[in-house]
């Protein structure tokens, strides 16, 4: 052995591999083969990993098939990989092969030369031996698609969901602070009947809150783990309860409720629930961003736009323009959207390529789940501090625009009638003129009436104007 590299072996022969590297001969050959993208698992799945390592030494242990010294150091070590202590020791590509076997055996290495380290032992030696110690009673092909449940379950409690309560939250408390502001609401990007801006921030309240209900509805089915089916879904080389023991010990470390799988085969032969949690992460990203969009044209202007709001002025918007500021929020948020919204398209088409016994694109899945779940808990609270927060309502110029609405005529139609609406109508958009002034001349309707029936406020409280019978 050099003093760079150490001779480690595997059932192909000989490799060399770093002398440091905690890793061993099939991560080292994984390196090699799969120089692709550069990507890296991200930290959540090397923590779920390093758990299901723990929890299996602990469970065989308790099994009465790893001694309490192997139990020990293999605990010892994982934890220190849950805990994100070797990360540089997890160097392999997203794109490798397609059950995730070489990540996988990068873990059993790992651990199991770490847990040399702590016996004293030289690296490589393998008196802890990746597979017959750290791998004992599992497989790549049920490890890996555990590890992208528990993974989610982990990144959507830690991060997503409280994102999303703090948006809604965020919403929520500019409703209340805008109830007053009585705007044009819009169709078609078109007039259309006022409405108080607190009931246009209410949609968007209500759209988060049905995000949060849709992610929630997929846990229970994310609880769901496929450790214990091993190779095919048969448990073979497993103990009978190493499935069930290890749902109940992942549950204790991570104060999930999680459960062994109902169908093993299932678990392994179809990535169906990450389908189904990133279909409700897109929905999600759809809504945010509407939301995002919508706060970018009301802030349009500020002389030849909407300008209904003022959205915080964060950055120069322009190394030409001086003075230009952009809603450089709500574009962020609207990337980082497009962004989850293609990540799905991935896992969609990766669900597909469920063969036989074993969905063979885990690591696309996997690694593609987690940036959605990470892009778009950053997306929701930077739009809620950054831009919901803190936009101001131009009130003078959305009352202006109020009143010279003549869509505002559509209140007069169970009074006089929709053909002689639309001519007032018409009528005040040639003249441009206000639809009180207009309706004044051409109904029978007194200043009085007028007022009553074209109250901008009351118009936002819906219901029947008037009450006459058209004519």
């Amino acid at each position: 052995m050099s003093s760079e590299y150490r001779i480690e072996k595997d059932s192909l022969g000989e490799v060399r591999v770093p002398a440091e590297a905690l890793y061993g001969a099939q991560t080292q050959r994984a390196v090699e083969n799969f120089r692709v993208s550069g990507l890296r698992f991200q930290r959540a799945f090397i923590r779920a990993l390093g758990l299901i390592k723990l929890a299996a030494a602990q469970v065989n242990n308790r099994l009465g098939l790893l001694s309490d010294e192997q139990a020990r150091v293999i605990s010892e070590a994982a934890t220190e990989v849950a805990d994100g202590k070797w990360d540089e020791h997890f160097p392999i590509d997203v794109f490798q092969t397609g059950s995730g076997t070489s990540t996988n055996m990068n873990a059993n290495e790992v651990i199991a030369n770490r847990a040399l380290q702590l016996l004293g032992e030289e690296l490589g030696s393998k008196k802890i031996h990746p597979n017959d110690h750290v791998n004992m009673c599992q497989s790549s092909n049920d490890v890996i698609p555990s590890c992208i449940h528990l993974s989610a379950y982990l990144e959507v409690q830690r991060q997503l969901l409280p994102a999303l309560r703090h948006l809604q939250a965020t919403l929520e408390a500019r409703m209340l602070d805008t109830d007053d502001v009585v705007k044009t609401g819009r169709t078609h990007l078109m007039d259309a009947m006022p409405i108080r801006l607190s009931q246009q921030i209410s949609g968007w309240a209500s759209q988060i809150r049905h995000g949060i209900e849709r992610i929630e509805a997929v846990l229970p089915r994310l609880a769901e783990l496929a450790i214990g089916g091993t190779a095919v879904g048969t448990g073979i080389n497993a103990h009978p309860d190493f499935g069930r023991l290890m749902a109940e010990r992942l549950s204790e470390l991570t104060e999930l409720p999680l459960r062994e799988a109902s169908n093993h085969f299932e678990a392994q032969a179809s990535q169906d629930v990450a389908v189904e949690l990133s279909g409700q992460l897109k929905t999600v990203a759809v809504s945010v961003m509407k939301i995002a969009n919508d706060l970018r044209w009301m802030n349009s202007g500020p002389q030849a736009g909407l300008a209904e709001i003022v959205l915080p002025a964060l950055q120069p918007g322009s190394s030409i323009m001086p003075g230009k500021i952009n809603p450089v929020i709500s574009e962020s948020a609207i990337m980082a959207c497009a962004q989850v919204i293609g990540n799905d398209t991935a896992i969609t088409i990766g669900g597909q390529w469920g063969n036989f016994e074993l969905n063979v694109m885990l690591p696309l899945i996997g690694y593609n789940l987690l940036q959605s779940i990470e892009i778009l808990a950053s997306t929701c609270r930077m739009l809620a501090d950054k831009a919901v927060a803190g936009f101001r309502v131009n009130r003078s110029a959305i009352a202006e625009l109020v009143e010279k609405n003549p869509i505002m005529v559509t209140a007069l139609n169970p009074v006089i009638g929709y053909d002689l609406a639309a001519k007032i109508a018409k009528t005040a958009y040639a003249t441009n003129r206000r639809v009180k002034e207009v309706a004044a001349e051409m109904s029978s309707l007194s200043a009085e009436e007028l007022d009553r029936l074209l109250d901008p406020r009351e118009l936002t409280l819906g219901g029947i104007k008037g009450g006459g019978t058209g004519g």
